[in-house]
């Protein structure tokens, strides 16, 4: 069976698949069961783009729609009635992976309104709001990986609520996450709660760095700008997973696993590859490993399936993967700036899809419910 399908050999090396998709059309239609059994899809993500696509324009929607509207719910609580439930029956149909991992796998996310990522009180608000509205184990709330956002998912952390940090995209950016969720996990010690049951995933971008930084090699058009080309987004993932592998050895991290906590894995993300002349399975091969998660779009994982050839290179290239940033900043490219542009990029590319399903929303109430 797993010489069949390449997907299915990844959890041999301590990697967890999840897709990066959600729609009630995958939900109601048997689709998300069946990709679980055939595709080893183990747990879930969303964002605002993703339900904007899956909610604008479907009228699989439009009965809870126009029941929200007549009971006088806001746009905004609308919108929270659909994304809600269809989380919550994720969640259910992900429960058994999640009690048979012993909540390691199983998890659905669903993120803060996008328009907090520079709001902390903001942020710990909608969290704590979110995580007890939905009301499942195996929710996790997604926060973006801004300072303000992280001094939310410490205090997030403490509370108790499971969490996905998203976009990641400098090294720094990812050890600092680490440390958030480090805080997050002593604070519940000093409180005296349990650490055991919390869990969280650092969610680390990948192509769309290649996307920015290939434009920049290409202005240089040096051979050595050139030979970099679509490689700086893993070289920089696989610095990442050795900082990643360096905390796990740190003693505060030992305490706290001491106790059962579980380990915040770094979770790929981005990995639909944007570039035709690379290999459509790029950001999977190059990246399995122990103590990850690889984020699927679903294009992805059916090219994954065909043709991916599975083995365990996250634990070598380590060298060569500084080499590489230390080669791009030889070229004159300051990654750190390239960085700080894509973290606000990101931030907009989720507040502009949501503010596009609000104005669809509100469109759509007033087509189905004419006054």
């Amino acid at each position: 069976m797993n010489a069949a399908n390449p997907l299915l050999e990844i959890p041999q090396y301590g990697q967890s698949v999840w897709m990066d998709n959600l729609s009630r059309n995958l939900i109601v239609s048997g689709e998300l069961r069946q990709l679980i059994s055939t595709r080893g899809i183990c747990g879930i993500t969303s964002n605002p783009a993703i339900f904007e696509k899956a909610i604008a324009g479907n009228a699989i929607y439009d009965a809870d729609i126009v029941a929200g509207a007549k009971a006088g719910l806001s746009v905004t609580q609308i919108y929270e009635s659909l994304a809600f439930k269809d989380i919550q029956d994720a969640c259910d149909i992900f429960r058994p992976i999640y009690d048979s991992s012993q909540g390691v796998d199983g998890y659905v996310s669903l993120e803060v309104p996008p328009d907090l990522a520079r709001d902390t009180e903001g942020t710990v608000r909608e969290a704590q709001r979110y995580f007890a509205a939905i009301n499942r184990p195996n929710v996790m709330i997604k926060i973006p990986g801004t300072p303000e956002g992280l001094a939310a998912v410490e205090q997030v952390i403490a509370a108790g609520i499971n969490v996905n940090v998203t976009l990641l995209f400098s090294v720094q950016s990812y050890v600092d996450t680490a440390w958030a969720y480090i805080r997050g996990l002593e604070a519940r010690v000093a409180q005296g709660e349990p650490v055991d049951r919390i869990a969280s995933v650092a969610s680390f971008f990948l192509s769309r760095i290649d996307t920015k930084v290939d434009k920049l090699l290409e202005g240089i058009g040096t051979e050595a700008a050139k030979a970099l080309l679509g490689k700086v987004a893993i070289a920089n993932a696989k610095v990442a997973y050795e900082r990643f592998q360096e905390i796990l050895q740190d003693p505060r991290w030992q305490a706290l696993a001491a106790k059962g906590a579980k380990v915040q894995r770094l979770l790929w993300a981005s990995t639909s590859t944007k570039n035709p002349q690379y290999s459509d399975v790029m950001y999977v091969e190059e990246l399995v490993g122990a103590n990850t998660v690889n984020t699927l779009p679903p294009e992805t994982i059916e090219a994954c399936a065909d043709h991916c050839h599975i083995s365990d290179h996250l634990r070598s290239g380590f060298d060569q993967a500084e080499a590489v940033l230390a080669q791009l900043a030889a070229l004159g490219i300051d990654l750190d700036q390239v960085m700080a542009e894509l973290l606000e990029e990101g931030i907009q590319k989720f507040i502009d899809p949501f503010t596009a399903l609000m104005r669809s929303l509100s469109d759509k109430v007033a087509q189905l419910t004419p006054a």
